[in-house]
């Protein structure tokens, strides 16, 4: 089995974001503020675990999208690929 790294769970966010038309970075500058944007995907790292969450307002609010906690990199790469799988699937089902 592959090990996953931390540049693997970046590059599965990347892709979510992609295909969802949301911002690749979590913050932007806006003069001398930052500020969040809102519905970015981002890792989250925490307890030696790893977890999905997204941006819910300029302020930072994030919630945590698989709502099970910071877990094993493995674990995290597998959901999000089956997340965005199942966004494109349900986007194909649409269209069909």
């Amino acid at each position: 089995m592959q090990r996953i790294t931390r540049k693997d769970l970046t590059s599965a966010t990347n892709r979510l974001n992609r295909i969802t038309n949301n911002a690749a970075e979590p913050y932007r500058k806006e003069g001398d503020k930052w500020v969040a944007n809102i519905g970015n995907f981002h890792i989250s790292g925490a307890y030696g675990g790893f977890a999905l969450h997204q941006m819910g307002n300029e302020n930072g609010g994030i919630r945590d999208i698989f709502k099970i906690g910071y877990n094993p990199k493995c674990d995290v790469y597998n959901l999000i690929h089956a997340f965005a799988d199942g966004i494109e699937f349900a986007r194909e089902e649409v269209t069909a």
